[in-house]
């Protein structure tokens, strides 16, 4: 297997190790300024691995658990790090002003972000900011998690690290509804993310830009890749509150398709299933198709809650940042 790692070595050298012999360094076929490459024989189904930094006799073994590729991951590129703690942070709380007043948003940064500089990340923006990181900012004291849970995530080898912006507005009732969301959309397209992108090592493409949200979020999350394609391209939606105060369902039927991929779901029997199964429907109707750029969930007895949705939020993640949805697209 072929196998780049990408790390910026300021002293000593690349080399790996293995389970074929966790004892012996596997020296790279080629070195380049940005990292180096390594051909590894897999012995069976898997190769855990580690990148290390010889410094002499010394061996710094790279921060976290091993990694572990599969024999047919294709073009597997590792970005490790060695000083940094293997969890991410979340930044003091950011404000812009917008419409309506100011915004205020926190940032998480995926493990290793400040020591391989060589990366750049995809991007989640999350409504309800406030819901997502701290449980004394949460409404009533139930956070999303969201920090855990994609370090949780990271560590199982499950998806690509990505930032999370998670973005609190002035009035969330008329930001998240029509016709509120068309000044909260542009916002969000037109200064918040170019301040993000300018801050932040991000990927800026539509494909590694997503938006996501809950109940009235869910809803400003398909209306923002919706009306902005070109900027958003990934929409996650839980336990939306379509057809109230918005215009998503004529709009699906009405314009052309656009190049997003959508996630829904909703719990069973009062949270929204009804509505959500019928924007499912519209939406394969018009061409979108279920497990390529659709994906749904039901989940019985799920509640209108944060502690419900913080529980799933991993589908939505591993949907649009998985590593094997990634690889196969």
């Amino acid at each position: 297997m072929r196998i780049e790692i990408v790390y910026p070595v300021t002293e000593g050298r690349l080399v790996l190790r293995t389970d074929a012999d966790w004892d012996r360094d596997l020296e790279p076929v080629e070195v380049t300024a940005t990292g180096a490459t390594f051909d590894a024989p897999v012995p069976g189904l898997n190769l855990a691995m580690k990148p290390c930094l010889r410094l002499g006799d010394t061996l710094r073994w790279s921060t976290g658990p091993d990694y572990v590729l599969s024999a047919d991951e294709p073009d597997p590129q590792i970005y490790p790090f060695f000083q940094e703690e293997h969890r991410g942070y979340v930044s003091a709380v950011h404000r812009l002003d917008g419409p309506g007043g100011t915004y205020s948003f926190r940032i998480y940064h995926p493990p290793g972000y400040d020591e391989n500089t060589l990366r750049r990340f995809p991007v989640v923006y999350m409504h309800d900011g406030k819901n997502l990181f701290f449980p004394e900012e949460a409404f009533a004291g139930d956070e999303w998690q969201v920090d855990e849970t994609m370090d949780r995530l990271d560590e199982m080898n499950a998806i690509r690290k990505a930032i999370v912006v998670g973005v609190s507005p002035p009035d969330r009732n008329a930001a998240y509804t029509a016709p509120g969301y068309g000044p909260y959309g542009e916002f969000m397209a037109g200064t918040l993310k170019p301040w993000v992108d300018a801050a932040l090592r991000t990927r800026a493409e539509p494909a590694s830009t997503m938006v996501m949200g809950s109940s009235l979020g869910g809803v400003a999350s398909l209306h923002l890749a919706w009306a902005h394609p070109q900027v958003f391209g990934r929409a996650a939606c839980l336990s939306s509150t379509f057809g109230y105060q918005d215009d998503l369902f004529e709009r699906i039927a009405r314009d052309p398709k656009p190049p997003i991929q959508v996630y829904l779901d909703s719990g069973w029997p009062r949270d929204n299933y009804d509505a959500t199964n019928a924007v499912r429907d519209r939406l394969v109707a018009r061409g979108f198709r279920l497990g390529e750029d659709l994906l749904h969930f039901s989940f019985p007895e799920g509640l209108h809650t944060e502690r419900s949705w913080a529980v799933r939020t991993h589908l939505p993640f591993q949907f649009f940042l998985g590593r094997a949805w990634t690889a196969r697209r």
